[in-house]
């Protein structure tokens, strides 16, 4: 089957989503691999001026999903956050959008940003929490304390009520205790989504090579499903449904632009490092700010990667992700949009994965199984092979 040039039998859906990578923290964490500079305030105006060059090529598209991430966006002092998100806002057609998010970090939720974000027409926040034991914190080199973060989150839902939080299970050397007393307490607090993460050795980064060294080393594999299994189990018992492998939500709070991902239904991106999947084409920018910014400087485009997608491993993709989703996906509809016998194409891995007891398939609609859930990333690459 050689559908290298073909697109989708409707064409491309035009993106709907949009996303602004942010590189900016105040120190790198040691699990970190994504595109960040700490300790370099020196390059924001740079960056602005950049960005906002990048984003006036893309002609205005209209969104219904806008997110800003890093990095940490709220790292940005007050005035140059003002002036970003204005240089955002003037860049895109945002008079059908319905989903706003910013991801910030609890150190810097202050009175001032909050009213920024709100008068910017922000309207849902992602906190990068991580956890709320000490102990922990300092071992994830998270720089806030837990009194800080549960303050944070109480503030921050003051002004914008669809809150999300992110949490890091199977940090070196925690319990079960430990991750419970985490999800306790945030079940305790103002928030409507929640994003669990099993802290991964990333190569590049500080733990990978604390790894290699023989100076840290993940727990026990044990340990980290049945810290899964208590999210699932403690998540439903407070109201939270589990939409994605990693994902829990109260009703009607779904992250939409992150569905966008899922569905496979491209969006646009700028900033370092961040990549983008529109017509057909997956392009990915310069991950180092420094060579991001100079490039767009100097009149060079910022794309370090550039990528036409076949309709066959489109397909193979929307599957990958679309099972990440707790529901699953209909085949036959994907049939409808790609033109061609899905089933066909993905068969040994469907019926590899089936065998296995890993997805299930009813009435042309595949999805994990429970048991399919703890190795959801398996089964996604048996898709893509």
């Amino acid at each position: 089957m050689d559908l290298a040039k073909e697109g989708p039998a409707e064409g491309w859906v035009t993106p709907q989503s949009a996303y602004i990578h942010i590189p900016f923290c105040r120190h790198r964490c040691g699990y970190c691999n994504f595109s960040v500079v700490a300790n370099r305030n020196d390059l924001i105006n740079r960056f602005i001026e950049a960005i906002s060059i990048e984003l006036r090529a893309l002609k205005r598209p209209s969104l219904q999903t806008l997110f800003l991430g890093g990095g940490t966006p709220t790292h940005l002092p007050n005035r140059e956050l003002r002036l970003l998100i204005q240089r955002i806002r003037d860049s895109f057609d945002l008079s059908h959008l319905d989903e706003f998010s910013v991801e910030a970090n609890p150190e810097d939720i202050e009175e001032s940003k909050l009213e920024i974000l709100a008068e910017a027409g922000v309207n849902r926040i992602s906190l990068g929490v991580q956890s709320f034991q000490p102990s922990k914190l300092e071992v994830l080199q998270r720089t806030h304390s837990p009194e800080k973060a549960i303050a944070a989150i109480e503030q921050a839902a003051t002004y914008f009520p669809n809150l999300s939080i992110d949490l890091i299970f199977a940090a070196p050397n925690e319990s079960s205790s430990q991750w419970l007393a985490d999800l306790e307490t945030a079940f305790n607090l103002p928030i409507r989504h929640l994003s669990t993460y099993a802290l991964t050795f990333e190569k590049g980064t500080q733990f990978w090579t604390a790894q290699h060294q023989g100076k840290i080393k993940p727990i026990d594999e044990s340990v980290e499903v049945e810290m899964y299994k208590n999210t699932q189990r403690l998540c439903g018992a407070n109201g939270f449904s589990h939409y994605e492998v990693s994902n829990f939500c109260k009703p009607n709070s779904k992250c939409q632009h992150n569905m966008a991902y899922w569905k496979g239904e491209g969006w646009y991106a700028a900033g370092p490092g961040a990549a983008r999947f529109v017509d057909g084409v997956r392009e990915v920018n310069h991950r180092s700010t420094t060579t991001y910014v100079r490039r767009i400087e100097q009149g060079e485009s910022p794309t370090a990667e550039h990528e036409s997608i076949s309709l066959t491993q489109y397909t193979k993709e929307r599957a990958a992700f679309g099972i990440r989703l707790l529901e699953g996906f209909n085949i036959e509809a994907l049939n409808q949009h790609v033109g061609f016998d899905t089933h066909q194409l993905l068969q040994h891995a469907i019926e590899r994965s089936i065998h296995d007891g890993l997805l299930s398939l009813k009435e042309n609609h595949l999805k994990l199984s429970e048991k399919g859930i703890l190795f959801a990333d398996t089964v996604a690459q048996r898709l893509l092979d």
